[in-house]
């Protein structure tokens, strides 16, 4: 099967869910950059701590990831202004070094990974996506990426796949270089 990425359209009403009726909108917005930009999993996002970010060199450091390695992102600018905005205007005072911490009890607290699904499937509910995947934001900027003339290599190299294997499935989604390598069907005009 196809993974199951967003339409552009649906990109851009995710993002514009996040509005000033929500309770922390700052923080969605920043959690679906995350992984929309980076292709965050949600663990990855739940673990990210002020430090991993060095926001002169503009990357991001992943210290506990899923292939138990360090890694160093770029931190694209629209991910940085969500981070920083949602820093400044919507965390609470803590002394807590996660960058996401918890609102209510326990305090000084980071959020979990339940939290982080919680936030991206309340997301996709208020837009009417029934699914409730946050891998979908990951499958979603591999499409982006081969839609904009990346390799697969690239986009395993982004993703942190350890296995190319892992990357193949995204080969679904290139129609472009599938449409050149396709034969006619036979009996077929063309």
């Amino acid at each position: 099967s196809l993974p199951r990425a967003l339409k552009p359209a649906e990109v851009e009403q995710l993002l514009a869910s996040f509005t000033t009726s929500l309770s922390s909108p700052r923080r969605g917005y920043a959690i679906v950059r995350c992984a929309l930009d980076m292709g965050l999993r949600g663990g990855e996002v739940a673990k990210l701590m002020l430090a991993d970010i060095d926001w002169r060199a503009g990357t991001v450091m992943l210290r506990r990831t899923k292939s138990r390695r360090q890694d160093i992102l770029p931190l694209p600018a629209s991910t940085g202004r969500a981070l920083a905005d949602y820093i400044r205007h919507e965390r609470p005072a803590t002394t807590n070094p996660a960058v996401f911490v918890r609102r209510h009890a326990p305090r000084d607290q980071p959020i979990g990974v339940d939290a982080i699904r919680r936030v991206i499937g309340d997301a996709y509910r208020r837009i009417g996506l029934s699914h409730k995947r946050t891998h979908a934001l990951r499958h979603t900027l591999a499409g982006q990426l081969l839609e904009h003339g990346s390799s697969l290599k690239e986009v395993a190299a982004v993703l942190r796949h350890r296995s190319f294997n892992t990357t193949l499935i995204y080969a679904k989604l290139d129609s472009a270089r599938l449409a050149a390598v396709a034969l006619p069907w036979p009996g077929s005009a063309s």
